[in-house]
């Protein structure tokens, strides 16, 4: 059942756009036709189903995707976690450190709480890969208190100036994370 939902999905979803004709009628009782051409959209609405619309188009595009490891639920998940950190987290303090900055946040939901926890359970270790920065991270209840630090002191205005929702977003191993993730691959191999 799950792959005759995926394949309508898919058909759904690679269908062309047609302009449609629209008839309309007059008060005398009469019509008349006018061809409304649809414009071609490119927003999908929001950013989880675009991230989803791109795997989806570059999985149908190889003839070696192995359709029975693709999941899309898993990155879904992870997107929406994405989006609770992004907007339900509330930055309590922000703080300039020798080296670095600290910061406190607080999750605004439960969702929130939970998705904060996973990520930051793998984000510190991938910082540190791509930049060299050492992220620390420890809850305080229901708060978090994050610091990062660099050994190089040019960094330490750089750091300051990205702040949470920077650091979150710091770094280019999202795309191939999400890639990972859609595909059924690993998204964590090699990284260990």
């Amino acid at each position: 059942m799950r792959k005759t939902t995926l394949s309508l999905l898919l058909c759904a979803l690679s269908l062309p756009v047609y302009s449609q004709d629209h008839t309309q009628h007059d008060a005398h009782g009469g019509s008349h036709s006018s061809a409304m051409k649809q414009p071609a959209l490119t927003e999908p609405g929001n950013a989880i189903f675009g991230t989803i619309q791109e795997v989806i188009h570059h999985l149908q595009q190889n003839p070696d995707t192995d359709w029975s490891k693709v999941d899309l639920e898993a990155l879904r998940q992870h997107l929406l976690d994405m989006k609770d950190i992004a907007e339900n987290v509330e930055v309590l303090e922000k703080r300039p450190i020798n080296q670095g900055v600290t910061l406190l946040v607080a999750p605004l939901t439960s969702r929130a709480e939970e998705a904060l926890e996973r990520v930051l359970a793998a984000h510190p270790e991938q910082l540190r890969r791509e930049t060299g920065w050492e992220m620390i991270v420890g809850s305080q209840g229901d708060r978090y208190r994050i610091t990062t630090t660099s050994e190089d002191p040019e960094d330490t205005a750089i750091l300051n100036g990205l702040g949470y929702i920077g650091l979150m977003a710091y770094g280019n191993h999202h795309q191939p994370h999400h890639w990972a993730m859609g595909s059924g691959q690993n998204p964590h191999q090699g990284h260990h």
